[in-house]
């Protein structure tokens, strides 16, 4: 893993690729690297204007032609219907990378009362894995992006919406994160169970510069000097997005990765450098707060993973 970069990318050529979110940010340099090499790259976006944009910008050096996925993971139906159209569209995948995400919003909800939060970032992504379940080929890859953040707050099974909490948007943010990495490893280990060929892992992009920032503050509708003042202080602590991206590039195609693996930036803190194994923290190992979430998540949502 030492010094390890996009240019480390196995040929990915006959193989398909969605990734959520991926008309910006660190879903963008991935599916710009995954072109690159050869990979079908599926740009599952909500905006669909931005999703063909970015579809120009991956094409130029794409050699598969990219293919936008109109997808909402605010909205159940609109997963589904996402979900739907990929099993139509392609005969499997080999890496669904769930990559898309909101962070420390004021309090909102998703069209089907989901906390927004809890409800794109955890529901969202676990709903469309679940759907995509009979769709993904003998060892493929599901990549769950997390974030450092998942070491604080921790996560209550039983009030996700925060109905009875007071809610606090850095902590819900936290509890989505957390709940991306239970997730992951439950996929891991619920994919043993039933004997499919299937790598669950998860990766986190340290500090990185992406519009996941901007786009809070925003939403916070903050005044425009404060939202020029915490893009400064950004840019000045984070590395680039691409370099942000290497992580979860590194768990969807390099050599050796495991079902419950966890990548981030190898450097001090886990903030910057290149891919290695990140620290889990021990909420995320617990294995009965995991299963609760599973069964919570297919509660909430109405969905339950098929594997058929």
């Amino acid at each position: 893993m030492t010094r390890w970069t996009a240019a480390d990318i196995p040929d990915q050529t006959g193989r398909t690729v969605l990734i959520t979110g991926a008309n910006s940010g660190l879903g963008h340099r991935s599916a710009l690297a995954l072109a690159e090499r050869g990979a079908r790259v599926l740009i599952a976006c909500r905006n669909a204007e931005k999703g063909r944009t970015a579809l120009t910008e991956i094409a130029r050096t794409a050699t598969t032609a990219p293919e936008l996925v109109e997808l909402d993971l605010a909205d159940l139906s609109s997963i589904r219907k996402a979900a739907e159209e990929v099993r139509e569209r392609t005969d499997g995948l080999d890496v669904l990378m769930n990559n898309a995400g909101v962070m420390a919003t004021p309090r909102r909800s998703t069209r089907d009362g989901f906390e927004l939060q809890i409800g794109t970032n955890h529901f969202g992504h676990a709903a469309l894995t679940w759907l995509l379940l009979p769709a993904l080929r003998p060892g493929a890859r599901v990549v769950t992006v997390s974030s450092l953040a998942h070491h604080g707050g921790g996560l209550d099974v039983d009030d996700l919406n925060f109905t009875r909490r007071r809610y606090h948007p850095v902590r819900a943010y936290s509890q989505s994160k957390l709940a991306n990495l239970l997730f992951a490893l439950e996929l891991d280990r619920a994919a043993e169970a039933a004997g499919r060929d299937l790598i669950s892992v998860a990766a986190h992009p340290g500090m990185a510069m992406t519009e996941l920032t901007r786009n809070s503050s925003q939403l916070r509708s903050l005044p425009t000097p404060v939202t020029n003042v915490v893009s400064l202080g950004t840019r000045l602590v984070t590395q680039p997005a691409e370099q942000g991206a290497l992580p979860q590039l590194f768990a969807a195609t390099a050599r050796g990765v495991r079902g419950g693996d966890y990548f981030g930036p190898g450097g001090v803190g886990e903030v910057r450098g290149h891919p290695a194994r990140a620290r889990l923290s021990k909420a995320a190992r617990d294995r009965r707060t995991a299963e609760r979430l599973w069964q919570a998540t297919a509660e909430h949502t109405g969905i339950a993973p098929s594997w058929s």
